[in-house]
């Protein structure tokens, strides 16, 4: 997983560590700021500039402002009270951040639903919030209509205005509200500490979980992430990921409002518009998820891609071997690769451009932002306790658990943790007596590694790394793999149980051309991977489900394993003779169930020790 290339120069590296911290430099004592509260300085400062721009709707600061005030007075006429929580249905748009932000600035709480949920996820999503009102635009009118029979009958559905209304709805008419800003007259003091959204996880293994993101938590992204992007009021940032996750709905979003800035919005990325729309509107800025990048290098070249406005591209997930050729083919100046998450109090960035890591942490900030590794179990899901009963600390090339120190409680800064609705969900999260009596850190979840220099490296989630002949298989390793083939369009990778025998046995699920050769990939993978790790079934697959941030959700394909009667898709099982992965026939059944013989032969030849391959 180390990628041994020196990092590329960056000059001022120190300068943006330096940048940033001044940007956040007294946000703790600012107890009574929120953002919400600055945007109206914000339009005092920059008028009529744009702020948000998509290709239907356009707000300037000025603007802005003005419809955030008009929510803030809506919010209050509906008697909604501070902590009480408002949720939110709408598509990436400039009236999506007016939303919330209104909201918020009341002291009411921003539930900000992931726009893909359907049926019991929705209602799920929704019932846990315990709202009385839920905003919608005209593209989730539809999904929130298909589940409202499901849904408490005191729930108001706040459609636009002139759209036709079902039962329950009223229209969320803004006219009627003062748009002016709002003073201490109007009674909405809010503090720094108070709740201000909930964020749900992606629950690519699980269900979402609503985490608890404070006023507090909001400015510190923003004003940290425009000092790390050195934003300037000329910068114009294209935004495609979900507006409902904390990366493209807010930290970036607040990033350019804090910075001057202006945000492109797109509902969803287009690889086939994507250099165009970056030419037309003159970005300065690519908010990423390293798939994105992946994508566009699957696309056909075409003329002047390579000649663009970008100076930065900022984001996560970005593997050595894509990062390597994606700068190189479309002339990208600066890739600012980070490593955080919605809840959590770990976070890494890699200001030094180095292909391959997360980032590293600083020793003159090791202090203020304590990360550790420490020693993981795969057979408990534990870490490891030592005999004197805490945590082992791994070495410098070994493998272990992310985990970041917190703070102790109230206390606000990088080192928090606000936690989800759910306590015990909560606590799940906490890891105590770590190194020492008392203490608490907080546990990511995610595999990692860091080298010599201190530069880390992601290898996979906990849950997603399986164990097979005593062997730890990582399974974002093994898609890595899969997808340096030629011919793969998309790959993810899991264990699945067999009848007989211990740990899981290797599958992948993958989205390939209608020519895909199959024999080429048993002899990439074979060059590519141990034999242990290299998968034993391929799933062929028509889609392959994911998140709004474009991460695989496992949870099904775990789950149906090798027995699945979706008909579009196909089992293939490996031919270690043939050297090759052949089909497995339907015969007018699940194709698992024409594989039942063979996953019987398979676990007792195991069990008998005459697949080595396995």
């Amino acid at each position: 997983m180390i990628n041994n290339q020196r990092p590329q120069n960056a000059p001022g590296a120190a300068s943006t560590w330096a940048r940033a911290l001044r940007n956040i430099a007294g946000l703790p004592e600012q107890t009574n700021l929120t953002l919400p509260g600055l945007v109206d300085g914000l339009a005092d400062q920059h008028g009529d500039r744009p702020a948000l721009r998509s290709t239907t709707e356009a707000l300037s600061f000025r603007s802005l402002a003005q419809r955030k005030n008009q929510l803030a007075r809506w919010t209050r006429s509906r008697t909604v009270q501070p902590g009480e929580i408002i949720c939110v249905l709408m598509r990436n748009a400039p009236a999506y951040v007016a939303t919330w932000l209104g909201i918020t600035q009341t002291g009411a709480v921003a539930a900000l639903l992931n726009t893909n949920l359907i049926g019991d996820a929705l209602v799920q999503a929704i019932t846990r919030t315990r709202t009385r009102h839920i905003i919608v635009d005209d593209a989730t009118a539809a999904s929130f209509n298909a589940v409202r029979h499901r849904l408490p009958h005191d729930i108001t559905c706040w459609v636009p205005p002139g759209r036709e209304l079902n039962q329950g709805d009223a229209h969320l008419d803004l006219a009627a509200y003062d748009s002016r800003t709002l003073t201490e007259a109007d009674g909405m003091a809010v503090t720094a500490a108070e709740t201000a959204l909930l964020i749900f996880t992606s629950g690519t293994t699980g269900l979402p979980k609503a985490a608890r993101i404070s006023h507090y938590r909001v400015l510190e992204w923003s004003f940290w992430f425009a000092g790390m992007m050195d934003v300037q009021a000329s910068d114009r940032l294209y935004d495609c990921l979900p507006m409902y996750h904390s990366t493209g709905g807010v930290a970036a979003i607040g990033a350019m409002l804090v910075g001057g800035g202006t945000v492109v919005i797109r509902e969803r990325f287009s690889a086939t518009a994507f250099w165009r729309d970056i030419r037309n509107e003159s970005c300065t800025i690519f908010l990423y998820i390293g798939e994105l990048c992946r994508y566009l290098l699957n696309a056909a070249p075409e003329n002047g891609e390579a000649e663009h406005t970008l100076r930065l591209c900022c984001g996560n997930g970005l593997q050595a071997e894509v990062w390597n050729r994606f700068v190189a083919r479309f002339a990208i100046p600066q890739v600012l690769e980070f490593y955080a998450s919605t809840e959590g109090n770990v976070s890494l960035y890699n200001v030094e451009g180095k292909p391959g890591s997360i980032g590293r942490v600083p020793a003159f900030l090791a202090h203020r932002f304590p990360v550790e590794l420490v020693a993981y179990d795969t057979v408990s899901g534990n870490p490891v306790r030592g005999s004197d009963g805490y945590c082992v600390r791994v070495q410098p090339g070994q493998a272990g658990e992310a985990i970041g120190k917190i703070a102790q409680a109230g206390a606000a800064g990088p080192a928090a943790f606000e936690g989800y609705t759910d306590k015990a969900a909560t606590e799940q999260k906490i890891l105590r007596n770590v190194f020492k009596p008392g203490d608490a850190w907080f546990r990511t979840g995610d595999l990692m590694l860091r080298d010599k220099g201190g530069f880390y490296y992601f290898i996979d989630r906990l849950g997603d790394t399986f164990r097979w002949k005593g062997e730890n298989i990582s399974t974002t390793q093994v898609a890595d793999a899969i997808n340096a083939c030629r011919g793969v369009e998309y790959a993810v990778a899991y264990g699945v149980a067999l009848p007989g025998t211990d740990g899981k046995v290797g599958m992948a699920a993958i989205v390939v051309r209608d020519d895909f050769d199959f024999a080429a990939l048993h002899a990439w993978l074979a060059e590519a991977l141990p034999g242990f790790a290299r998968p034993r079934y391929v799933r062929r697959c028509r889609t392959i489900e994911s998140t709004g941030t474009f991460k695989p959700i496992k949870t099904r394909l775990m789950a149906e394993g090798l027995v699945f009667d979706t008909p579009t898709d196909t089992l293939y099982v490996e031919d270690q003779a043939a050297r090759t992965y052949r089909q497995v026939p339907r015969d007018g059944c699940p194709a698992a169930a024409a594989a039942a013989s063979d996953t019987a032969a398979i676990a007792a030849a195991s069990n008998a020790g005459l697949v080595d391959a396995l």
